[in-house]
Parts: structure tokens; sequence; C-alpha cells
């Protein structure tokens, strides 16, 4: 994808209106955009494994400025894609997978605001609530790993009678989300067994983004909520080279663009930089920006004005080299 100058200021005119009300000059009181209204569920029937669970799901709203929403979901039992379309698609499609630790799912931050972005560049947006490791699930562990190959699997087969091109699926993984994205990327294994047609497509995308990601689940580096919530108090040395990222065949994976700031208390940039050797050593075609400053976690609305609010255009031009995205 070229990046003209419409393009461009779209971006940046979309990063503008995710600001929080405080870092813009206010002419009339902002109000959050209204939510998408199309939402697909993952699975025709109940999600697969849930015979002892019992949670109720809730979403939890934290913001208290009307200008932005921030919300995150826990207990999720019924998974679901939440749709943005934009005006002018350009066939592309992204799936989103948020982060949250594998506690929750946040909803806006690194989902419904990242979307709008990718949006306005013509790509169609696919969020993604996913079922939580700690919610009794029969397959543990890989239960989120469960919804995001079915999700990837589901956009790819509607693909055609929507117009779009089921050879240009990406995914954008941010934090533990970006550690779900690089399992969905890396792992060839389908964990869970079909239900309809469209689980006879691949459940890999064609292009990998991994925003500051949950990599290792090893000492030192690890961030020890993540690997709490999926694998349990004390994991066994092999789950933890099982969960791994830069432990993962790699071999023949889709291209993957990597960000990360430096300055990021909460998952060390050491995660990203052990995945990149890893990437290399697989011969995978890789990017990698790492920022000075930016701390963990800001997606879009937290890291405007800063250096790094540029991650969108850099992550549509890599995507343009590799021909997943044309210019609307």
């Amino acid at each position: 994808m070229t990046l003209n100058r419409r393009t461009a200021l779209g971006l940046a005119a979309l990063a503008a209106t995710a600001r929080p009300a405080a870092a813009r000059t206010q002419v009339s009181p902002q109000i959050a955009p209204p939510d998408p209204t199309e939402v697909i569920r993952l699975w025709p029937g109940a999600a697969p494994g849930g015979e002892r669970v019992t949670v109720t799901p809730e979403v939890t709203e934290r913001s208290t400025d009307p200008a932005f929403h921030d919300r995150f979901a826990r207990y999720t039992t019924d998974p679901i894609l939440t749709v943005l379309r934009p005006d002018r698609p350009n066939g592309a499609s992204l799936l989103l997978i948020p982060g949250g630790g594998y506690r929750w799912a946040v909803v806006d931050k690194e989902g419904l605001d990242c979307a709008r972005v990718f949006a306005a560049a013509g790509v169609t947006c696919f969020v993604l609530r996913y079922r939580l490791p700690g919610d009794g699930w029969s397959a543990g562990p890989d239960a989120p790993l469960q919804d995001a190959q079915r999700a990837l699997r589901l956009i790819r087969a509607q693909a055609v009678t929507q117009g779009l091109d089921p050879t240009r699926v990406a995914v954008l993984g941010a934090s533990a989300g970006g550690h779900l994205a690089g399992m969905l990327t890396a792992r060839a294994d389908v964990t869970y067994a079909a239900v309809d047609e469209a689980d006879a497509g691949s459940h890999r995308p064609d292009l990998s983004i991994l925003l500051y990601p949950v990599a290792t689940m090893a000492d030192p580096h690890v961030h020890a909520g993540s690997r709490r919530e999926l694998l349990g108090e004390t994991p066994t040395p092999e789950a933890i080279t099982r969960y791994s990222l830069e432990r993962m065949d790699w071999t023949d994976c889709s291209p993957t663009f990597l960000l990360h700031a430096m300055d990021d208390a909460s998952v060390p940039v050491a995660n990203s930089l052990q995945l990149i050797a890893a990437l290399r050593a697989a011969a995978v075609p890789c990017e990698a920006h790492l920022f000075e400053a930016g701390g963990h976690g800001f997606g879009i609305r937290l890291i405007a004005g800063k250096p790094a609010a540029v991650w969108p255009q850099l992550a549509l031009a890599w995507a343009g080299r590799h021909g997943w995205a044309a210019p609307t």
C-alpha cells in the first residue's frame, strides 16, 4: 500500500479523535463514537468444552470521560466478532485481538479504537471477544486459541460473499492478544473439532501484526500475570516451552510486524527481541519498530502526540509492501 496524502490525513484525524479530552481544544462536548451494530457469533451452538463453565459474562466500563470508552470483557461464554466495515473496502480483512493479560479482554483500547483507524484506510475489521483460560473450559490454555482459529476461518470463509479477498486476511494482536495472535500464526495444530464448512479453510493469517506482545512464558522476561492466567501458578517446563512464542516452530509462517516501547515496564521489550531472533532464524520476513518511550498498552488514544503514534501508518505501509492492502 502506498500511503497517499488523503489516507495519511484520515489516519491522523481518527487518531486525534481518540485522544483524551484534556489533550484537545474542545469547542463542544466530545461524545464517544457509537458501537458497530454488526456482530458475528463464532460458534453455531455453545462454545466447545463448556460443561464445567459456570461464569456469568460481564463488560465493565472504566472511563469516566464521555469522549471515549475504556471497557473490558470478562467471563465470556459466547465469543463474538464485532465488525467495522469501511466506506470503501480495499479487499483486505483484519482480525483484531485485544489484550488483557488473559484475565479479561479489552474492548476499545486495542480493539474498536484500532479498528476505526484501519477501517479508515479501507480495511474490513473484525474485533474478537474471546474466552479466557481460567473460566473452566476443557481446553484450558487453548480455549482462547480455539476462538482465534475459528474467527480467522470464519473471516476467510465469508470473504468471497462479502467482496473480500480470502488470501488477504491479517491478524493484529496487542499484549496478551499479541501472544494469542502469535500462537494463531505459529501453531499448525487445530485445537477443536470442525463444526461446519468454514472449518475446512486455513486458520493461519496471511500477515501478523504484534503490538508489545507477551511472547515468552519463561523467566526472567515473562509477564507473570499472563502466565499465571494461562498456565496456572506452577507451570511445568514443558508447558512453558509449548506456550512461549520464541520457542515455537515459525518455519514458513506469514510475514510479521512487531512494535514495542523500550520503556515498557509491564511486558519487557526482551519479549519482542527474543521473538525477532526466532523469526529471523526461521527466515520469516519481519519488520520491527522499537520506540524509546511509550510504555505499555497504548493502542491509539494513549500514544497521541508521541513518536509511536505513527505505528498504524508504519504497519499499513509494511502490509502494502507484502500485497495485503491497496490504496482506497
